[in-house]
């Protein structure tokens, strides 16, 4: 019984310098005691998908190597009007920063904290010119810890691929 005592015991120190450590760290510090938040850019259209089941990928058809969970839609704009429209989205959601621009390659990083925990997930946008002043776009998004985040990644996804449809406008594809 002393055992289980001693064991109960630590266990709630342990947990209580953690929750400690959280508070009074804050989110953004405490999470990168475990290293860098940002799991860097990668190129959409080649991305290895992770074998756990902690990231989604959208994209249009015939663009990814990888299978991707969604398909995203031709819009009736450059590129870099679409890019405009996407920030608003951004500008819209929680807990989210940006960690690189690169106009080269019309791609953008982002780094969106769960709400709660503050977990940080790293997505990438990459915008594509079509032909006749069309545009689409691809994104990954995956996470930084877990084995599983539950279909957190999918969800962002979809919620901003859904959000983006109230700023641009989509192209009836046959």
């Amino acid at each position: 019984m002393k055992v289980m005592a001693t064991i109960v015991a630590v266990s709630a120190l342990f947990a209580s310098f953690v929750v400690l450590a959280f508070l009074g760290l804050g989110e953004v510090r405490f999470w990168g005691l475990f290293g860098d938040p940002d799991l860097d850019a990668v190129k959409i259209e080649t991305v290895q998908r992770h074998k756990l089941p902690n990231d989604a990928l959208a994209c249009p058809v015939d663009f990814c190597v990888a299978r991707a969970d969604l398909s995203t839609t031709v819009y009736a704009m450059p590129a870099a009007e679409l890019r405009t429209a996407f920030a608003k989205v951004i500008a819209s959601e929680p807990k989210v920063t940006i960690v690189e621009t690169n106009d080269a390659e019309m791609t953008d990083r982002y780094i969106q904290r769960s709400a709660i925990f503050g977990f940080p997930d790293t997505i990438v946008v990459q915008f594509l010119d079509r032909p006749g002043s069309q545009s689409t776009l691809a994104l990954y998004s995956r996470s930084r810890f877990g084995e599983s985040d539950f279909g957190v990644n999918r969800a962002r996804l979809e919620r901003w691929l859904e959000k983006l449809a109230s700023h641009a406008k989509a192209i009836a594809l046959p």
